[in-house]
């Protein structure tokens, strides 16, 4: 069985992936597939370079993310064109490592940390997905608390996602994390529990 978890920015999405894999799931991250396929020599990298020029890579060869980031949030058709070259690749590598462990681990849960699971339409993917879900007030407050922001920053960002109530409502699987950690692994104990995978 696999899931895709997503949740909003400050939600605990990670607090709720740890529960998971401590129970035995194997976690597939859709952020570190997104570095790894920017590490020196990798196809992607390349692309983007031969797109964006000799600007956006260090003389080491690596990303020169901050030079991208200026291009990229400055001007919409950058970021799509971005886009365009490294989602295919990030979803070919999540789709061939869920494959990978549902092969070599049948009957395990796989799950797959999508921030932007539902912006991306990836919801199709997943046999379930999994919101963890916080109200606004609450991701306001760990936002700015968590990053340093000030509430303005912190309420950037927050509508820079779709609207947490939204996903709650499409949720296959709603954790609520703004009840204290005992009630956020119970939740997790009675999903695991549920599914029979104790």
């Amino acid at each position: 069985m696999n899931i895709g978890l997503t949740g909003g920015i400050a939600t605990g999405k990670s607090t709720v992936s740890r529960m998971l894999v401590k129970r035995g799931a194997v976690l597939i991250d859709a952020d570190v597939i997104a570095r790894e396929v920017m590490e020196p020599g990798h196809p992607v990298l390349l692309a983007v370079q031969k797109r964006f020029g000799a600007a956006v890579i260090h003389k080491d060869g690596t990303l020169n993310r901050k030079k991208l980031g200026e291009i990229v949030f400055s001007d919409p058709e950058e970021r799509k064109a971005l886009n365009e070259i490294t989602h295919p690749a990030i979803r070919a590598e999540m789709r061939t490592r869920m494959a990978d462990f549902e092969e070599a681990q049948p009957g395990c849960l796989v799950v797959v940390d999508i921030p932007l699971l539902y912006e991306s339409g990836l919801d199709t993917m997943f046999d379930q997905v999994m919101v963890v879900y916080v109200p606004r007030e609450i991701q306001l407050s760990r936002l700015m608390e968590r990053d340093g922001l000030t509430l303005e920053q912190a309420e950037a960002r927050i509508r820079a996602q779709m609207d947490i109530e939204w996903k709650k409502e499409r949720a296959d699987i709603l954790i609520d994390n703004s009840l204290g950690l005992d009630k956020t692994e119970s939740q997790i104990e009675d999903f695991w529990r549920n599914k029979g995978l104790l």
